[in-house]
């Protein structure tokens, strides 16, 4: 794909809505990036307004991916693009949904903040559940999210696959978790309601970790035109570099 002829048209108008587009996505990703950012701070630190504050900014992100999901219709409906032009409305449709889902893990995180925050005095697991291990994986997802949205901003494949390749680490690290968590849900029976609320938020960002790498593929389709979706990343990295 031509990213340097990207939306040069006759109409400096139908440039402008497509750039516009791509602006209001990265926008969109900065409050996501956010989000995360002040969900995990909230949990680790147990600090309930701060979580409250990621919990009352959910109806934002929402609000972001109804605006941009409105542009692109419009496009579609005014302009009738095609080629790179179509791919690209096509891949901020779906790449707002996932931002959009990520959001609602940031959300649902704040929310196990909350559960734990309130109870963190009452438990006989004071101390022992595994908050270092949690913001590891934390930072994994959060890496995988930005790298994704900076290879979405240069429309770079080859950044993008090699963000994707990073769920493999963030899976892994979520396993472990779960494995620890499971030991001391048997261990203390009493636990188990926090326990899970600690589960849930390791989840979510195990989860986060997949809509990251969705992004990526996305990516990859928008400057190669192919759906990759059910192909290996070697084999997507040998079809980007026999492309370019």
């Amino acid at each position: 794909m031509d990213t340097e002829n990207l939306g040069q048209h006759i109409s400096k108008q139908f440039n402008q809505d497509l750039e516009n587009i791509r602006e209001e996505v990265l926008a969109m990703g900065g409050l996501v990036e956010e989000q995360l950012k002040k969900a995990l701070e909230a949990f680790s630190q147990h600090d309930i307004e701060l979580a409250n504050e990621v919990i009352a900014n959910d109806d934002r992100v929402n609000n972001f991916e109804i605006s941009i999901d409105e542009d692109c219709i419009k496009i579609l409906a005014k302009r009738q693009p095609a080629a790179s032009d179509l791919r690209l409305v096509s891949t901020v449709l779906k790449a707002i949904t996932d931002l959009e889902r990520v959001g609602d893990e940031a959300e649902k995180i704040a929310r196990m903040a909350v559960e734990i925050a309130e109870t963190k005095d009452q438990s006989p697991l004071n101390g022992k559940l595994p908050y270092s291990a949690l913001q590891n994986l934390g930072n994994v997802v959060k890496t995988m999210l930005h790298e994704a949205l900076d290879a979405f901003a240069r429309m770079d494949a080859d950044a993008a696959i090699e963000v994707a390749k990073k769920d493999k680490k963030a899976d892994d690290e979520y396993d472990a978790i779960s494995r620890q968590l499971m030991t001391y849900m048997m261990e203390e029976p009493r636990s188990i309601s926090k326990v899970l609320d600690f589960l849930w938020s390791a989840r979510a960002l195990e989860r986060i970790g997949d809509h990251a790498h969705n992004i990526c593929e996305y990516i990859v389709y928008l400057v190669q035109g192919q759906d990759v979706r059910h192909l290996t990343w070697d084999e997507i990295h040998r079809l980007v570099k026999s492309r370019n």
